[in-house]
């Protein structure tokens, strides 16, 4: 009884007070060794269930009806004290540790709470003393190693997470809450990762609840939940500071002030904090110059090739001529045109400063840990780093604001409201300003013009000294059959010749490439610079000016502009004992206000975009056999003013066979709207223009038959497709799970899930093509890729398992490993789900703490 009783009062923080007490007991808890504070130290009332829990500094205060009062101290490790107090006189209490420590079953109940045994869902969590123990720059970086979780490195500005398989740098199938404000990007559609986040000062700790998880935290949620929590000013004030530096010029700055205010009382009534942080580091270069995937040129063709980190250098039909005839484009084969490297296009100095403030007020201060508080925060981060987005993005100067209003009382109810502002900045996109740069400078078709007539008219001559294999008389010709003229040609001599001479031919296309680029090849109408040497003053003259114009029509530049907002209100309410253990009913509402003048969505021309949705649930708790048996149920309903009404159930039984031990069923669905860029998205990358789908497409033609088409010339072989307008991706989850203390120092977590999707949400390429009416030639096309749906179910499932064994008084060692599989694709969809994360995956630590 008494495990079970310190357990449930660690989880619920301090137990009820008593609310016509009269008298405060104060006092502060120490360790008797050393005398530093004991935090979260129990103090209550013998024979009652009233208590409170020390702070940071290791106080209390304690509710009594009357003097005397007998009291229990009890502290995981130490012995338990039991005092008789008689006045209201300040307390000093030391606790002795124990010469032998708990029993080992207890060590496992008190670092796995019982909480996290009895949750339906697999949930991971990092404590407090674990961030403050992350052996990583940062904390975010750690939750990478936590069970079941991927994490992307985007950059040194960005960690991404996500999980159940689908690895993204834009995951929007998991979402990430700080003090329950979603901390996604309205409108550059990003997890914001913790450029904006709680610096590691103010994390009290983190959730992160694997599988669809709509019931309570609404759409966003569909594979997953990140959750942090930060300190509340009330249990955690003081001052901290933390410096950090490292390899790469990594450089950061961080400190937290908190304090606490007491009324006439003594009660305390009011209590602020502040943070600030700061971090500077030169962020890895993306410097592979290998070929792209699937490349149809290795490293070796003499013309070059296209490189991942080089843009605006890749194919383009006018440069090859490996399909002509062998005789006539004597050895020019396929060549590429010259393009810039990212190095010298982006700024790798990753800067991110952020602070917060937030001021906390109890309304009714003499219940203390039991009073409704009032919130007032704003949180602002602002910085320059790479992200990897659709393409490599460049954000400069990025600046976000969260303002955020709350009223809530713990484990009752609440009411959030917040608005979360951005804007971009002096962000653009590189390889965009590559491409600008090139065609401003000379077209990829007037470039091909110059190369070839510079190859003519100086390397042609050259290949006649070599041996080139040309055409051969037929002495048998046949005059009634022309095509006898000539002999077969002889391929296999032309590959041989290429082989000796392939050296010359690297040779002889450097020079053309660097005569094209510094002349014009006496081609009529064509300038004579085709390329800008970065560095130069041409090109950072040129850089500057697109990087500084909007990308839309009006302007033409490579800049983007958003200052999108969203603005979210969700309430809550929790019922005991009405007709069940636990009723829950809340709702939610959102209105996104886009506005990107063009350069991101289809907001031009005066065009203004908004979007809203709402959701309502409802969920219910049961215990049942003295607790052994919780059961819960929870359906909600949303509603988006572009889409239908989507109904989300979800159900589990949770059951204790015996003491320690907890075995999970439950099944779970989400769903996710689509994205603003999924809705609304017009953004032209180069090649393609990214678009949303609201209204669907008709008459496009596959990229497979167009190029089909390019050989032949044969209009029949286009193949012409529709895309229907996109809709909410929907997913299903069953999951088994079991939880347990095996043995007296061994504690194990296992879970089997299996989820199906439908509506899985993805993209489609197709092209708009413009012919002559009179010959049916093609005089222009344009790639377009769209947002869309799956016409096909995507199934998928996964094992994670984990274990914490305790090695006497300090030490453990964990273990975890994930499988996750994509049972069901079809491969000629051509929407492909993203699921990339490596099959098997573990991690292995041993740690320690409070060692001396």
């Amino acid at each position: 009884m008494a495990s079970r009783r310190i357990v449930s009062l660690l989880s619920c923080v301090l137990l009820i007070q008593t609310v016509i007490a009269q008298h405060t007991l104060r006092g502060v808890v120490t360790d008797e060794r050393t005398g530093e504070p004991l935090i979260s130290a129990i103090v209550s009332i013998k024979n009652s269930s009233t208590g409170a829990v020390t702070d940071f500094d290791g106080e209390f205060r304690l509710a009594v009806e009357k003097f005397p009062v007998v009291i229990l101290v009890q502290y995981t490790g130490y012995e338990q004290k039991e005092l008789t107090v008689k006045s209201d006189d300040v307390l000093k209490i030391q606790l002795k540790e124990k010469d032998k420590i708990f029993g080992p079953v207890i060590i496992v109940a008190d670092r796995i709470t019982e909480k996290t045994k009895q949750n339906p869902l697999s949930v991971e969590t990092m404590d407090q003393i674990a961030i403050k123990e992350a052996p990583s720059a940062s904390f975010y970086e750690s939750l990478g190693s936590l069970k079941g979780v991927d994490l992307t490195s985007a950059s040194l500005g960005f960690r991404i997470i996500n999980t159940r398989g689908f690895n993204s740098t834009s995951p929007v199938r998991t979402l990430q809450l700080i003090d329950g404000v979603d901390n996604q990007s309205p409108g550059l559609n990003f997890s914001l990762g913790n450029f904006l986040g709680v610096p590691d000062l103010d994390v009290k700790g983190v959730d992160i609840v694997a599988g669809a998880s709509s019931a309570y935290f609404g759409p966003g949620a569909f594979n997953g939940v990140i959750n942090m929590e930060s300190k509340n000013p009330f249990f955690f004030p003081g001052f901290q500071y933390s410096f950090k530096m490292g390899e790469r010029r990594l450089f950061e700055h961080s400190f937290r002030w908190a304090e606490s205010f007491d009324n006439k009382d003594g009660d305390p009534v009011f209590s602020y904090k502040l943070n600030f942080f700061y971090f500077h580091a030169y962020d890895w270069e993306a410097t592979n110059y290998d070929p792209v995937y699937n490349s149809d040129q290795s490293a070796s063709n003499p013309g070059r090739f296209d490189a991942v980190n080089t843009y605006g250098d890749e194919y383009f039909p006018a440069m090859d001529f490996s399909g002509g005839q062998p005789w006539t484009y004597r050895g020019i084969g396929t060549f590429y045109r010259t393009g810039y490297k990212e190095v010298d296009l982006v700024d790798y100095r990753t800067r991110n400063l952020k602070a917060n403030a937030a001021f906390h007020v109890r309304l009714k201060p003499s219940l203390a840990y039991d009073s409704p508080e009032l919130i007032f925060a704003t949180n602002v981060g602002t910085g320059t780093t790479v992200y990897q987005g659709d393409n490599r993005f460049s954000l400069r100067d990025i600046f976000f604001v969260q303002n955020r209003v709350e009223l809530r009382k713990k484990e009752k109810y609440f009411v959030r409201v917040y608005a979360t502002h951005e804007d971009a900045g002096r962000s653009y996109d590189p390889y965009a300003t590559a491409l600008k740069m090139l065609d401003n400078t000379r077209g990829d078709d007037d470039w091909a013009k110059v190369y070839l007539r510079y190859w003519n008219d100086s390397i042609d001559p050259r290949i006649d000294d070599t041996g080139y294999p040309g055409l051969v008389f037929n002495p048998d010709f046949n005059p009634l059959d022309p095509t006898t003229f000539y002999l077969p040609y002889d391929y296999d001599s032309l590959a041989s010749w290429t082989a000796l001479y392939h050296d010359s031919l690297m040779y002889w296309h450097s020079l053309v490439e660097n005569w094209t680029n510094n002349g014009n090849g006496n081609v009529p109408g064509i300038g004579t610079l085709g390329y800008l040497a970065p560095g130069s003053e041409a090109f950072q003259s040129e850089f500057e000016r697109l990087t500084s114009l909007k990308n839309n029509e009006g302007e033409g530049g490579t800049r983007f502009y958003d200052k999108s907002a969203l603005y979210n209100a969700q309430a809550e309410y929790q019922f005991q004992d009405l007709l069940f253990d636990e009723v829950r009913i809340g709702a939610s509402g959102r209105l996104y206000t886009p506005d990107s003048d063009g350069t991101i969505f289809s907001d031009t021309a005066g065009t203004s975009i908004t979007n809203r949705e709402y959701g309502l649930y409802f969920g219910i708790e049961e215990k049942l056999f003295e607790d052994r048996m919780i059961l819960t149920a929870t359906v909600r309903t949303d509603k988006n003013e572009n889409f239908d009404r989507i109904f989300t159930p979800a159900a589990s039984v949770v059951y204790s066979p015996k003491k320690n031990h907890y075995a999970r069923v439950s099944f779970s669905s989400a769903f996710r709207n689509p994205t603003l860029a999924d809705q609304y998205l017009y953004l032209n990358v180069g090649p393609a223009i990214l678009s949303g789908n609201l209204q669907g497409a008709d008459s496009l033609i596959s990229v497979e038959s167009f190029n089909l088409f390019r050989d032949t010339q044969n209009p029949d072989t286009l193949e012409y497709f529709s895309i229907n307008a996109i809709q909410p991706e929907e997913v299903q989850t069953f999951e088994i799970g079991y939880r347990a203390s095996l043995t007296e120092k061994l504690y194990f977590d296992g879970v089997y899930y299996f989820s199906s999707y439908e509506n899985f949400i993805g993209y489609n390429i197709g092209l708009n093509v413009e012919a002559d009416t009179l010959t049916g030639l093609v005089t222009d096309f344009q790639a377009f890729r769209y947002s869309a749906n799956s016409r096909n179910t995507v199934q998928t499932q996964g094992i994670a398992v984990g274990f914490n064994y305790y090695v006497g008084k300090y030490y453990m060692i964990a273990g975890n490993y994930s499988w996750n599989k994509l049972l069901k694709s079809d491969p000629d969809d051509p929407i492909i789900p993203a699921f990339n994360t490596p099959e098997h995956k573990y991690n292995i630590t041993f740690s320690g703490r409070d060692m001396k």
